[in-house]
């Protein structure tokens, strides 16, 4: 399966086989962790951990759950570059982890005194604030369909409400060429489907922005845009993110955050 594919095919698994992986998936992860990279900058540290949890775990909206022992933990520090980078990096390990036939939920919310925050010394400025069970997904119960259909997960939002080309009003041709990569950042996770991501093209040049919908909003966009950039590398695109100064305003409610340039 190729990367590609791996992002149209992805989706979250709350229900596992209660099995574990193996030495062999652990050692593949671990890799994958080891040669993930993001040019954001800020502190993130991705541990992968067994926990013990027979009778299941419900994080809040994120549905319960099952059959899971085996868990990514991801330390950020409290940056907007780590937040980013956390999206970014941690998509690419998301994505082999499907690549492997394993099945992963992002869960972000609040885990200090936990089981998962106890007996980890994370680095000076950093919290755990992302878990992700991985493993074999095992049948989807009634209730995870219906956790599915409650998040809306297979309803994104239309890809010419979220990007445009030179001005805020005109859409993003098809025949453009960032089309494709634009469209693998529609189809992104995010937090409860919230898509906060937004982009702007000019020419060899794509200007991202978000709207703060929830504190991942920063992190969510972090993870379309390594959807964005996994596609431009896999059909042989070089390009280089910054941040440039005047860029076009955005409508009140966006936040500009970074621009990717195309250089060959």
């Amino acid at each position: 399966m190729n990367i590609i594919d791996a992002m149209k095919e992805r989706r979250s698994v709350r229900t596992f086989d209660g099995n574990g992986i193996n030495k062999e998936q652990i050692a593949q992860l671990e890799k994958a962790i080891d040669e993930s990279a993001s040019p954001f900058g800020g502190k993130l540290t991705i541990l992968l951990r067994k926990f013990n949890l027979k009778d299941g775990y419900k994080p809040s909206t994120y549905g319960m759950i099952k059959g899971a022992e085996d868990f990514f933990l991801l330390g950020i520090g409290s940056d907007e570059a780590s937040s980013i980078t956390a999206g970014y990096r941690f998509e690419q390990v998301v994505l082999k982890a499907w690549q492997l036939g394993l099945g992963t939920c992002w869960i972000a919310a609040t885990f200090k005194g936990s089981d998962f925050d106890r007996g980890v010394e994370w680095p000076e400025g950093e919290e755990l604030k992302v878990i992700c069970p991985v493993g074999k997904a095992e049948k989807p119960s009634m209730k995870e369909k219906l956790t599915r259909l409650t998040l809306g997960s297979k309803n994104r939002k239309p890809f010419n409400s979220l990007f445009f080309y030179k001005d805020f009003k005109t859409a993003v041709p098809e025949n453009d060429q960032f089309h494709e990569a634009l469209e693998m950042l529609r189809i992104a996770p995010s937090s409860t489907n919230s898509q906060p991501w937004r982009a702007l093209v000019d020419g060899d040049t794509v200007h991202f922005y978000y709207q703060q919908k929830s504190p991942a909003s920063v992190l969510d966009t972090g993870i379309g845009i390594c959807h964005f950039h996994e596609t431009e590398k896999f059909y042989g695109h070089d390009g280089s993110f910054s941040k440039i100064t005047g860029v076009p305003s955005p409508p009140e409610n966006w936040k500009y955050l970074v621009s990717y340039t195309r250089t060959k």
